[in-house]
C-alpha cells in the first residue's frame, strides 16, 4: 500500500472550540457596548478564519504539483511544506491567546493579518523548497496570532445573548473553507500552478487588514504584564517539539533519535512551562482556567474529538484516492458534502441549542461522528458505492464536526471574564491541535504498518473509538453543573 503521510488534508478543519460565557451571563457585559458593530467584527473575524483554513486545505491538494516543481527534494523534506504550518500554528496558539489579552486583540489581529499576507507573498515567490518551508512556518505563526485575536474580538464585542449564534457563524466560516478548499485548490493548480494558492491570500489579506483598521475600535490598555518570556518560549518549544515528532514518527521510525529527541525534549519543555506558570506573576499558561470543571472537561473533549476529526480529515480524501482510485480533484469534490454539513451544523447549534443543552450537543455530535466511522468500518471491504456508503457517512461526520466544535465552546466556561477570552481560546485550540497530532500519527502508523491486513478498517475503528471518548467527555460536562463565575483570586492573578 502506498504510504500515507499527513499531507492530504491533515491541517484542514473547522475551527477549534472556544470558551464563551453562556447566553444571558453577565460576565463580559461590557462587550454589549459594541453591539451595533458586532456584525462587522464577526465578518472580519470570519474572513481571517476562512483565510487561515483555506490556506491549509488548498496546500494539501497542491502537494503533487509541488513534488513536480521540486523533483530533487525528498518526500520527507517536502512534507514540511505542510507540517511547518501545522507545527508553528499549534506551538504558538496558547502564547498568542495570552498575548492578545495583554497587548490588545485589535493590535494582534491587525499585526497577524498583515504578517499572514506578507508570508503568503513570500511563499508564492519562494525559489527553493527550503525557503518555501520557512515561509510556511512563518505563515503558521501568523495564523496562530490571527485566530485567538479574532475570537477574542468577537466575544468582546458581541452582546452575551448573541454569542452562541456568533460562534456558530464563525465556525461555519471554517467549515466553508474546508468545503471549498479542495476544489479551489484543484482549480488554481490546474489553471496556473502551486504558487497561485498562496498569491490569492495577498489581496484578500490586505482588504481584511484595511477594513479592520477602520472598523475595529481601539481598546483601552489592559495594564497586564507581558507573559513570562521563558515560560512562553518553553511552551512553544514543547508543543512544537511534540507535534513535530508525532508528525514524523511514521516516516522516520518511532525509535529514530530525530523523533525521540523532539518528543522527549518537547515534553520536558512543556513541563517546565507549566511549573513556571504555577508561581509566575504573569504566567505563560493560565492554569487557573483548568480549575473550572466545565473548562477542564472541554479541554479533554477537544483533545479526544480533535484526534478523531484530524484522523478523518486525513483519511477521507486518501481513502477515495487510494481505495477507489479517484483523482485528487474528484476526491476534493467528494468530501465537500460533509464539509457543507459541518457548516450547517455549526449554524444550527449556535442559533437553536440553548446553553443548558450544549453538553448534549457535544455528546450527540460525537456519537454521529463515531457512527460515520463505524459505517465505513463495516463496509470498507464490501462496497465502493459513493452514494450508498461514503456520502451518508460523510453527512454524519460533517454534521458531527459542526455540532461538536460549536457546542464545546458554549459549555467551556460561563464564568470566563472578558479579559481572558483569548487566553482560553488559545488553550482549547492547543488541546485540539495536540489531539489532532496524535490522531494523524496513529492513522499514519496504521496505514503504513506491516502485514496484509485491512489497514483502513483499523483507521476507521481508531476514529470511532476516539469519537466515543469525545462523547463520554461531553456527557461528563453535565455532571459538572453550571460553570461558576471566576474566583476573585483567579481574576486578580489573571491581571498579572
Amino acid at each position: 500500500m502506498t504510504s500515507t503521510r499527513p499531507e492530504p488534508a491533515a491541517s484542514a478543519s473547522v475551527p477549534a472550540s472556544v470558551p464563551i460565557p453562556a447566553p444571558g451571563s453577565d460576565s463580559g457585559s461590557r462587550s454589549a457596548e459594541g453591539g451595533p458593530g458586532a456584525g462587522r467584527v464577526l465578518a472580519l473575524a470570519s474572513a481571517v478564519t476562512f483565510l487561515a483554513f483555506l490556506d491549509a486545505t488548498v496546500v494539501n491538494v497542491a502537494f503533487p504539483d509541488l513534488r513536480r516543481a521540486f523533483p530533487e527534494v525528498s518526500l520527507a523534506r517536502l512534507t514540511w511544506v505542510i507540517s511547518a504550518y501545522a507545527v508553528l500554528f499549534a506551538a504558538l496558539l496558547a502564547a498568542a491567546g495570552r498575548l492578545a489579552d495583554t497587548l490588545g486583540r485589535r493590535i494582534l489581529f491587525l499585526g497577524s493579518t498583515l504578517a499572514f499576507t506578507l508570508t503568503s507573498l513570500a511563499a508564492s515567490a519562494a525559489p527553493t523548497a527550503d525557503l518555501l518551508i520557512v515561509a510556511r512556518a512563518l505563515q503558521g505563526a501568523a495564523a496562530a496570532g490571527m485566530i485567538p485575536a479574532a475570537l477574542g474580538l468577537v466575544l468582546a464585542h458581541t452582546p452575551p445573548a448573541r454569542r452562541a449564534a456568533a460562534l456558530g457563524a464563525w465556525s461555519a466560516a471554517g467549515g466553508l473553507a474546508a468545503a471549498v478548499g479542495p476544489s479551489i485548490g484543484g482549480l488554481l493548480v490546474e489553471w496556473w500552478d502551486w504558487r497561485a494558492i498562496f498569491l490569492i491570500n495577498v489581496p484578500l489579506g490586505l482588504a481584511v487588514a484595511w477594513a479592520a483598521a477602520r472598523v475595529v475600535p481601539r481598546e483601552p490598555r489592559t495594564g497586564r504584564r507581558l507573559p513570562d518570556p521563558v515560560g512562553t518560549t518553553a511552551l512553544a518549544v514543547g508543543i512544537g517539539g511534540v507535534v513535530a515528532g508525532l508528525s514524523q514518527g511514521t516516516e522516520w521510525g518511532w525509535t529514530d533519535p530525530k523523533v525521540l529527541a523532539p518528543v522527549i525534549g518537547g515534553a520536558l519543555a512543556g513541563t517546565l512551562a507549566l511549573r513556571r506558570s504555577r508561581s509566575h506573576p504573569a504566567p505563560a499558561v493560565d492554569r487557573d482556567l483548568w480549575r473550572d470543571p466545565l473548562f477542564a472537561r472541554a479541554n479533554i473533549g477537544a483533545l479526544l474529538f480533535g484526534a478523531a476529526m484530524y484522523a478523518w480529515l486525513l483519511t477521507g480524501p486518501s481513502y477515495l484516492i487510494e481505495r477507489w482510485d479517484w483523482s485528487v480533484l474528484r476526491a476534493g469534490f467528494g468530501v465537500t458534502p460533509g464539509a457543507v454539513l459541518a457548516m450547517a451544523g455549526a449554524l444550527v447549534v449556535g442559533r437553536r441549542v440553548p446553553a443548558r443543552l450544549q453538553w448534549a450537543a457535544v455528546t450527540v455530535g460525537s456519537l454521529l461522528f463515531a457512527a460515520n466511522a463505524l459505517l465505513l468500518w463495516g463496509w470498507v471491504g464490501e462496497s465502493t458505492s459513493y452514494a450508498q456508503i461514503f456520502l451518508p457517512a460523510s453527512f454524519l461526520g460533517g454534521l458531527g464536526i459542526g455540532t461538536v466544535v460549536t457546542a464545546l465552546s458554549t459549555t467551556a466556561s460561563a464564568g470566563l471574564p472578558p479579559q481572558r477570552f483569548a487566553a482560553g481560546t488559545g488553550l482549547l485550540m492547543t488541546a485540539r491541535q495536540l489531539g489532532g497530532a496524535l490522531g494523524v500519527a496513529g492513522t499514519a502508523a496504521l496505514l503504513t504498518g506491516p502485514g496484509a491486513g485491512d489497514h483502513w478498517r483499523g483507521v476507521f475503528l481508531l476514529i470511532a473509538l476516539t469519537a466515543l471518548g469525545g462523547a463520554a467527555a461531553g456527557a461528563s460536562m453535565r455532571l459538572s453543573g453550571p460553570s461558576g463565575q471566576a474566583r476573585p483570586a483567579q481574576q486578580a492573578r489573571s491581571g498579572g
